[in-house]
């Protein structure tokens, strides 16, 4: 072989080494850029509010609430940047194969995204109120998936500022090795409409912050915000509630005045959800936090004041719980926020 050949095969080589290089680098970018997307939508849902005891009814306005084009506005203007969407999807499709969901309700969805883009807020579509699969995940599961695939591809020309939230507080006999299994199966079905989309997965437990540990998501699915729920402590958040039982009236009277013993206990909570976070390198999202109206209000202002500064200390994004109901953080019938 001749010297010049040599040189020529030699620069060849070397032209074919960068090219692998310049392809390897692009492709750590890219997984790398991939890593941090659900990171950056996390910090853009920032603060948000539930538009709670409306479409988790099972039927709008039998809780109270019916939703309205101005609510959307006013969530804006009060510096939100994203709503929850709780919703009783369950109500709205059939109990039998092919699980098919009503059109009308998809149109009534349909209109809350609208709206949510419209004034530029970010919307997590849930799944709320799916009490039989609580009771029998065996036999739910199919509709469950069923359910989640016909969101999918109804959503999948939906832009990022769309997340879906596969279900609120799974509990009773939905487990977590129940749990962790329905949600790989529904990823399957959602990510071949939805490759890229964020996905919102709590853990059990009412999507308690104690099983974060138990949560088992796909290491190579990036796309993915895990969220908790925060009520403590409940005997002040749900004082006076009916639904938490006749023991919730011996609570009333309960205050929450950031005691150091008040504030360390809620450090301590945020703190073992940062570091699962940081451990899973996952971005953590508060969906729900929130203090019913039969509390004190000032014991609630300062409860909420401090649940939401510990979220942001550690950019968690987080969403109270709700807007204009017993909860609510604004007063629907004298048009006032609290």
């Amino acid at each position: 072989m001749s010297f010049s050949r040599k040189l020529k095969d030699n620069s060849m080589i070397k032209k074919a080494a960068y090219f692998v290089c310049a392809i390897l680098l692009i492709q750590t970018f890219c997984s790398a850029a991939e890593d941090r997307k659900a990171f950056e939508i996390n910090k853009r849902l920032g603060r948000g509010v539930n538009l709670g005891n409306a479409l988790e009814a099972s039927k709008e306005g039998e809780w109270g609430v019916v939703l309205k084009e101005e609510y959307f506005k006013l969530i804006k203007q009060a510096g939100f940047n994203s709503v929850r969407v709780p919703i009783m999807w369950s109500a709205h499709s059939e109990e039998k194969s092919p699980y098919r969901i009503d059109p009308n309700f998809f149109k009534r969805i349909d209109w809350v995204i609208t709206n949510a883009r419209s004034n530029g807020l970010y919307a997590i579509i849930n799944m709320h109120h799916y009490n039989e699969i609580y009771d029998d995940p065996n036999g739910q599961g199919e509709r469950f998936i069923a359910i989640w695939q016909q969101i999918a591809e109804h959503y999948k020309q939906q832009p990022q500022t769309v997340l879906f939230e596969f279900l609120n507080e799974p509990c009773k006999k939905l487990d977590d090795e129940k749990w962790n299994r329905l949600v790989s199966d529904t990823l399957k079905v959602v990510r071949r409409y939805n490759p890229d989309r964020i996905i919102v997965i709590g853990p059990t437990n009412w999507n308690g912050i104690n099983k974060l540990d138990k949560l088992r998501l796909p290491e190579t699915d990036r796309n993915i915000i895990v969220s908790c729920h925060y009520y403590s402590p409940f005997q002040f958040t749900h004082q006076g509630a009916s639904w938490a039982g006749e023991e919730s009236n011996k609570w009333l009277g309960t205050k929450w005045t950031g005691t150091e013993k008040e504030k360390q206990e809620l450090t301590s909570d945020f703190g073992k959800a940062a570091e699962w976070g940081k451990k899973n390198n996952r971005p953590i999202n508060i969906g729900e936090f929130g203090a019913y109206s039969k509390a004190d209000m000032p014991s609630r202002i300062l409860w909420t004041a401090a649940v939401a500064r510990e979220a942001e200390k550690r950019n968690f994004s987080c969403a109270y719980w709700e807007f204009c109901a017993a909860f609510g953080v604004y007063d629907k019938d004298n048009g006032a926020w609290r």
